[in-house]
């Protein structure tokens, strides 16, 4: 394993849709204030490493309210199949050696889970994708298809992204969480920028469509990906309620 021996430019990217199913307008809803967006590029320029953030967004609406509080935001194409084929465009234009794969409906993301997944790649120099797990604790989460489950090797790179458990569970089977180890898929990533501007012409595969999981596309094309436990969970926002939810949360850890 060769290490990485020179200091690598690294950027913070946000993938961020105007136009969502289940919550429009999404990364403009306000929380505690402040657009939610402007709460994960906050948390992204607050981690270890990164150089640079940058929202990719398909809405000159989202451009604005993230220049309004002196972010940087850049319009890209709103035929992307994913949020991974949107940074893809994005790092056309800028020169970085990693990119960090930000969520933008992750307004609680701890920025030290972002330095956890970077640190694979100061490490082994051929690696191009990394990720993080957390352990399952609660049973309706292990069963629920919202919450991606993952599972690795001893190496502790990923042997599978699944929405059902893995290892599998029977109808009815009770599960102990403490004695048994599941783990959730945290949806943070770091890339290459030489595989993120490869990823496109990567073919969909069986697996992503099936369980529409893209990273399921990088497995199935024989791509490592290195997956790092951490403890620092957070609550994705996809819904109004979600929301609320995120709003207590940080009213709690304020008072």
């Amino acid at each position: 394993m060769q290490t990485r021996t020179a200091k690598p430019r690294i950027l913070a990217a946000i993938p961020a849709r105007y136009h969502s199913t289940r919550f429009p307008g999404k990364p403009l809803a306000l929380l505690a204030g402040k657009p939610l967006i402007e709460h994960v590029y906050r948390r992204a320029a607050a981690a270890a490493g990164v150089e640079r953030v940058v929202v990719a967004t398909d809405d000159a609406r989202i451009v604005a309210a993230v220049e309004a509080f002196g972010g940087e935001a850049r319009l890209t194409r709103g035929d992307h199949r994913s949020g991974t084929d949107r940074l893809a465009e994005l790092v056309e234009g800028i020169e970085c050696d990693l990119v960090v794969n930000v969520q933008g409906d992750e307004p609680l993301l701890d920025p030290r889970a972002i330095a956890q997944a970077l640190e694979p790649f100061f490490l082994d120099a051929s690696l191009e994708v990394s990720t993080l797990k957390v352990r399952l604790r609660d049973p309706e989460s292990l069963r629920s298809p919202h919450v991606v489950k993952v599972l690795t090797d001893a190496q502790g790179f990923a042997v599978s992204f699944s929405r059902c458990p893995i290892p599998p569970v029977g109808a009815g089977e009770g599960v102990d969480l403490e004695a048994r180890a599941y783990f959730k898929h945290v949806g943070l990533y770091v890339y290459t920028r030489d595989f993120l501007l490869r990823f496109p012409q990567l073919p969909p595969t069986p697996g992503e469509e099936r369980e529409r999981l893209e990273q399921l596309r990088i497995l199935e094309h024989g791509i490592p990906i290195k997956v790092v436990e951490t403890h620092y969970d957070s609550i994705g926002v996809d819904t109004p309620d979600d929301l609320a939810r995120a709003e207590a949360a940080l009213r709690a850890a304020r008072s």
